[in-house]
């Protein structure tokens, strides 16, 4: 009960606050001025009763007024039921001569006047002002309430926070997984404690620092870190806060955050989304006359007006940078630009320990184990995932986080939540069940897959079952190898379904599409395929109405029609490795779906198990771009032993991170049994739509097995080696690496 005291007591604030009380006070008040200078004390009575007190003699005067065919009274005595000596009474127009008789026949002791009413021009403009005024107060207090109360005149007032030193502080130590931006940014701390350290050497700190990356990732998480570390004025603005239907409004706000700011120096003011203020100009619709563009123009004037020895700093955060202004990206205004990416493994185990405080873990309880099994996901994600584990460890009454728990809130976060009630016929159940051992085994079968870690044919927010597929390692690029192994792995739920029941389903739509996008990329994007060649086709731009970007195509029909052959050719030797794969392993397919049908839910050990007399396809022959071009057959050197940070080989395992791409805590490979992204994995399929779309949401975390959907880096970096290979240093072996174009024996296929 003494919760719901709050909430009974703030409903009725809510109501004195809004417009509802101002809307019922308007009305009142103008009927109450109206009736004040309508006439004070006089009472009206009918008709006959003031032709009655004519007719007794018990008036003294009477005043005919013209046109309003009103009477006025005075009685030489107080009248017993109006209680004063003042009334009148109207009459209508045919009764007129009735009246004037009955006061020419009354003995009246002062007498009667006529009198024509004069518009006074005093009570004619203040009875047409006051409307108009009362509204005005009206708007002037619906104005206050919309600005919380700080008032109209204070509407071109910015709306920044100031973080004061009562503030539960966030501290460095509270932030884990993104060790560069912490010591990018305790420069910023460092100068503003003691500028002359830096003075003395000629520098000068940034005015300006934008964190950007994917969401969830910390931005926010490291400004507060900032405000909580560096001890002075800390202003924090949402860029919508600027944005506003009035025009000016926004120019006015950075003018006076700005003012503010540089008076409390040292000082930093931190823009969270500021791509929704900072965006390019000249994609709207006003052109250069908008709200927004003007509210940028004055942001970029502010920030290049700093004094040099004013020490103001701007941090902003946005996951967007790409869609930034370029003057608010060059050097002078954000001089320094940190990204902060999806954590590896080792900041994903320093994110669950920090998230991981005050709740109650069971000893058997590893969290590196489960920053094994998180891979792609942000520091956003992971919290999701503890606290989906406590919940359900609440839910079920128990008083220790256990292992049950936090595989289940994995799953919760990669797929959604289990779906219990859903109830599938036998025949339904049985292609689910071929379906994801397709995917499953198609992985296990080639030579450049992660290995499979659950398989699943329970049903899980839109999906009917999931392929879980896990890294080893992080992985910060993909081969072209493994790029196509993918795409075998995406069509090895349809096939089969094609090879066990000669029907296909819908529930592979999604992992066709999937698929069809990863073929695309690797004609258009990545180069790798010999007909086109390393060359990039589209051209992403920007448009004031298509979303993020637009695609223009920059190349010919021609062209057009060789890509989609080149795509139709990658799809169809996935297609036909995946039934090679299938074929090969029948028994091993068949004896998996009997599992499944059993257990419903398969964990590593017991697909190893059912796996380990795999066959498994041979390798590929060497791809070749060009076959004119001399193929060299000397392999790379062998990275000195101080250096090596792993036990690979050069010659064949990637060593260390490369110039690839960055930021996915897998690099890109695909996601769970579709390509690029839906958390629940391309093995899963659906069967309550015709697209097919058997995965979680597109937008679901990452991480049930593979990388971001956009990870795959350009081509060229090292590929990695086999599964189950043995690891050798390049002088131990005369067999050259792969990527140098050498064939090997068993490349015959």
């Amino acid at each position: 009960m003494a919760e719901k005291t709050p909430t009974s007591t703030s409903k009725p604030r809510r109501l004195l606050r809004g417009p509802l009380l101002y809307l019922i006070l308007a009305p009142i008040i103008v009927l109450l001025g109206w009736s004040l200078l309508s006439g004070g004390g006089t009472q009206e009575i009918s008709t006959d009763k003031g032709l009655q007190l004519l007719e007794d003699g018990k008036a003294k005067h009477a005043e005919i007024i013209d046109g309003d065919q009103r009477v006025n009274l005075e009685l030489a005595k107080a009248d017993k039921k109006t209680g004063g000596t003042d009334v009148y009474f109207y009459y209508v127009s045919p009764r007129g001569a009735d009246v004037v008789k009955a006061v020419d026949d009354a003995d009246l002791k002062d007498g009667f006047t006529d009198q024509v009413p004069q518009p006074n021009p005093f009570w004619s403009l203040l009875g047409f002002l006051l409307p108009l005024l009362l509204l005005g107060v009206l708007v002037w207090w619906m104005l206050s309430s919309a600005q919380g109360g700080r008032g109209v005149m204070q509407f071109g007032k910015s709306k920044a926070k100031l973080v004061n030193k009562e503030t539960p502080d966030v501290t460095f130590d509270d932030v884990a997984g993104a060790d560069e931006a912490v010591e990018e940014l305790h420069e910023i701390k460092d100068f503003l404690e003691d500028a002359t350290r830096f003075q003395a050497v000629g520098a000068r700190i940034p005015k300006g620092v934008l964190l950007y990356g994917p969401p969830g990732t910390g931005k926010t998480l490291l400004a507060r870190a900032v405000a909580g570390e560096a001890g002075v004025p800390f202003y924090s603005i949402s860029g919508s806060d600027f944005v506003e239907m009035f025009v000016g409004v926004g120019a006015s706000r950075v003018r006076d955050l700005f003012k503010e700011a540089k008076a409390n120096a040292p000082a930093i003011i931190f823009i969270d989304e500021i791509d929704a203020v900072g965006q390019r100009r000249g994609q709207g619709m006003g052109g250069g006359h908008d709200e927004r563009e003007q509210t940028l123009n004055q942001l970029l004037v502010e920030m290049d007006g700093f004094d040099p020895k004013t020490n103001v700093i701007m941090i902003a955060a946005t996951n967007r940078p790409d869609m930034l202004d370029p003057a608010l990206l060059r050097p002078g205004r954000f001089d320094r630009q940190i990204g902060v990416d999806a954590p590896d493994m080792p900041g994903r185990l320093k994110i669950l320990q920090v998230h991981s405080k005050g709740k109650p873990l069971s000893k058997n309880v590893d969290l590196a184990v489960v920053a094994r099994k998180t891979p792609g996901f942000s520091g956003a994600d992971l919290a999701n995932v503890l606290n989906e584990a406590a919940l359900l460890t609440a839910r079920s009454n128990a008083q220790l986080i256990d292992n049950r728990a936090l595989d289940e809130a994995i799953d919760r976060v990669i797929a959604g939540p289990q779906r219990r009630t859903r109830v599938m016929k036998d025949k339904e159940k049985l292609i689910t069940a071929y379906h994801e051992g397709g995917h499953a085994l198609v992985a296990a079968g080639l030579n450049y897959t992660d290995p499979v870690t659950k398989i699943t044919i329970l049903p899980r927010g839109r999906a009917l079952g999931y392929t879980m597929v896990i890294p080893l390692e992080d992985k910060y690029s993909v081969t072209r190898n493994e790029l196509q192994d993918q795409l075998a792995y995406a069509m090895g739920g349809r096939v089969a379904e094609e090879m066990v029941f000669h029907d296909p389903t819908t529930g592979a739509g999604n992992d066709i599409e999937k698929a069809t996008d990863t073929a695309r990329k690797m004609v258009t994007e990545y180069g790798m395929t010999t007909a086109v060649g390393p060359v990039k086709l589209g051209q992403a731009q920007q448009g004031a109405f298509l979303g993020e970007y637009g695609q223009s195509r920059d190349y010919s029909e021609g062209l057009a029609a060789t890509i989609d052959a080149e795509v139709r050719a990658l799809m169809e030797q996935a297609h036909n490795e995946a039934y090679e794969v299938l074929v090969t392993n029948r028994d091993i397919l068949d004896n998996l779906a009997r599992e499944l049908l059993e257990k419903e839910t398969l964990d590593h050990i017991q697909i190893a198990e059912i796996f380990k007399d795999v066959q498994k396809l041979p390798e590929r022959p060497t791809w070749l771009s060009n076959h004119e071009r001399p193929v060299s057959d000397r392999p790379p050197i062998e990275v000195p032993a101080a250096l090596r940070t792993d036990d690979t080989s050069a010659s064949g395992e990637r060593i260390g991170a490369g110039p690839g791409r960055s930021g996915g805590a897998d690099g890109g490979a695909v996601q769970g049994g579709g390509i690029e992204g839906t958390g629940g994995g391309g093995g899963s399929r659906s069967g309550d739509a015709p697209s097919g779309s058997g995965d979680a949401p597109a937008d679901a975390p990452s991480g049930s097995g593979d990388a971001p959907a956009d990870a795959p880096a350009a081509p060229g970096d090292a590929p990695s080696s086999a599964p189950g290979r043995p690891a050798t240093a390049p002088g131990d072996t005369d067999e050259p690496p792969r990527n140098l174009g050498v064939n090997r024996p068993d490349d015959g296929r």
